[in-house]
């Protein structure tokens, strides 16, 4: 998936100048993958209670390549509405595969007992890196955008099935139809699913998890064009400094486990709120491209682990895991799709890079509440023991 979205943004510059866009233009285009985005991700919890993880996976997968056909042949036919409506598509498959995922990595990361959940966003960012290069050398070597997502789109579609098929295990307490789950209890499923969202904790780390989102999707979209329009440079550096960044979260995605188990999730998101926010920082104000590019290190180093822990917090009553897994699912999703265009907007008066510093804004925010992803266990264990205290004095 990671491969697929960057190969994608790498190559926004010359989607905007084939149809002859300006940055406010393209943010508005981007806008329609946010609106489809947004009417998938209030139904996603409903639709995965109805057909599970992997049915869900396969359907998203065929939904997100198509997304990605329309979208290479908007740029070649000088279609503007044809790129629109690849946008949606694509915005409607992303948020039912990233509900998928984040619910079946987060069953995994119970059955094992530790964190892995940062280690398959380091799949998605691994892939991202591959795809940011692939779109660079691409654009360096004049190949048509159509023929490169045409390419990318069909090659992913096969890769997602196969390892769906390989990799996802279909639960018989998941999917009615192999259970013989009654439609009263699909039903039920359906209305947990609704109920999360007014949980006040959950809502809270949805919040977390949409600055997050907010941070690494204003970079994948914003980023490459950055460095273009800011440093007068060609596309095709602004693809490998995408790549820097997306270099960044992978290598603490894999590592960054152990920072987890050891020192906790709190302690952890705080740290990597603040590091995400002095790199954004440092790339909004340098004053030269190799400076910036430090804050780019930065940046993509803080924004590694907040979603992770945010979907693992929103897991930590199994039973429930996966109402509230969709609704901080559908927080990240909305700020990934939504923000970036809005962000073009600001654009066209601030600058992009300088548009880019007002997700620090979103970034203090999630540091300040925090606190709420601690586990539920011990925040009873913390509860209980401050009530104990009076009674064991005496």
């Amino acid at each position: 998936m990671g491969l697929m979205f960057s190969s994608w943004l790498a190559r926004l510059p010359s989607a905007r100048a084939a149809l002859g866009l300006s940055t406010a233009q393209l943010g508005v285009v981007l806008l329609f993958g946010a609106l489809g985005a947004l009417v998938a991700v209030l139904v996603s919890g409903v639709i995965h209670a109805r057909l599970g993880s992997r049915r869900l996976m396969v359907v998203a997968a065929v939904v997100i390549s198509s997304g990605y056909l329309v979208i290479g042949t908007g740029p070649a036919s000088g279609s503007v509405a044809l790129l629109c409506v690849g946008v949606i598509v694509n915005g409607v498959g992303v948020a039912l595969i990233n509900l998928a995922m984040n619910v079946e990595s987060a069953r995994i990361e119970r059955a094992f007992g530790r964190t892995v959940i940062p280690q398959f966003h380091a799949g998605f960012s691994a892939g991202a890196v591959l795809g940011s290069l692939g779109g660079a050398a691409c654009s360096a070597l004049d190949v048509p955008v159509e023929a490169q997502l045409t390419t990318v789109a069909a090659l992913g579609l096969v890769w997602r099935l196969a390892s769906v098929r390989a990799g996802v295990v279909l639960n018989a307490d998941e999917v009615p139809a192999a259970s013989g789950t009654s439609p009263a209890q699909v039903r039920s499923g359906a209305r947990a699913s609704l109920h999360a969202w007014t949980e006040p904790r959950t809502l809270l780390i949805g919040l977390v998890a949409m600055a997050a989102s907010l941070s690494e999707g204003s970079a994948n979209n914003w980023l490459s064009l950055s460095v273009v329009d800011s440093f007068d440079r060609p596309e095709a550096v602004g693809g490998v400094v995408l790549g820097v960044f997306i270099g960044s979260m992978t290598a603490v995605r894999v590592l960054g486990t152990r920072l987890i188990d050891r020192y906790g999730r709190v302690p952890v998101l705080r740290a990597s709120g603040l590091v995400s926010l002095t790199g954004l920082v440092v790339f909004g104000l340098a004053p030269g491209l190799p400076l910036a590019i430090v804050g780019v290190v930065a940046w993509g180093l803080g924004a590694a682990l907040s979603v992770p822990i945010a979907i693992a917090a929103a897991s930590d009553e199994p039973l429930r895991a996966a109402g509230r897994v969709a609704v901080v699912s559908s927080f990240a999703t909305i700020a990934s799709l939504v923000a970036p265009p809005v962000l073009g907007v600001a654009a066209q008066s601030l600058g992009t890079r300088h548009a880019l510093l007002l997700v620090s804004v979103a970034l203090a925010a999630a540091v300040a509440v925090s606190a709420r992803v601690a586990p539920l266990g011990a925040v009873a264990q913390v509860r209980a023991a401050t009530e104990r205290t009076p009674v064991d004095a005496r």
